[in-house]
């Protein structure tokens, strides 16, 4: 996603939203095209669920059309749009924990194409053991791990959608780091046991 919603003005999605503006309505098609791939990623590594996935990515292209009026053309559609959907994604957390309900990635796990059953499940086993990891980290240092390392949005395109500047997305990634790794720490030793036996 990083590769196609840089943080570069482009200048058919500035035509794009400028018609939006004037009230052509079709406009907005293109716009969807471009982004939902990537919106939908972004929100399944939130969620866990390929429905609620799409669900919160259609309603943050939704919203992003109500609220086109308010955009200032002159700028990146993306890093605007990724604060919607965002929030969005901020409140079904919000909703799961108090329903204690840790959102995993378990719909992309199944989904994907692995060779060979052996292989096939010492990487299932490794992408839980890092989503077990992950799912223990708080809301920030899950959001920039994801933008990063599920996502690959660069520094400053991160920089850009979360309006903090480079250095500081680089120390926050590092600390977030550090903070999985130590949850992998007892994960792995426990992976390592269970496969000795």
């Amino acid at each position: 996603m990083g590769r196609d919603t840089a943080s570069t003005l482009d200048p058919e999605e500035r035509g794009l939203i400028l018609r939006c503006q004037q009230g052509e309505r079709e406009a907005f098609g293109p716009i969807v095209q471009r982004h939902m791939r990537g919106a939908a990623a972004f929100a399944l590594a939130w969620t866990g669920s390929q429905e609620d996935a799409l669900d919160l990515s259609q309603e943050a292209f939704a919203r992003a059309f109500r609220a086109i009026s308010r955009f200032d053309p002159s700028r990146p559609f993306y890093p605007w749009f990724y604060k919607i959907l965002r929030n969005l994604c901020l409140n079904y957390l919000s909703r799961a924990a108090r329903l204690r309900e840790v959102p995993l990635l378990d719909d992309y796990q199944h989904a994907s194409n692995e060779p060979g059953p052996d292989v096939a499940t010492e990487r299932r086993e490794a992408r839980q053991m890092v989503w077990d990891g992950i799912r223990k980290l708080g809301a920030r240092d899950r959001e920039i791990l994801i933008l990063r390392e599920f996502q690959g949005l660069t520094y400053a395109e991160i920089a850009e959608v979360l309006d903090i500047p480079k250095g500081t997305v680089m120390s926050r990634l590092h600390t977030a780091r550090l903070r999985l790794r130590k949850q992998l720490e007892p994960l792995m030793a426990g992976g390592t046991s269970r496969r000795e036996r």
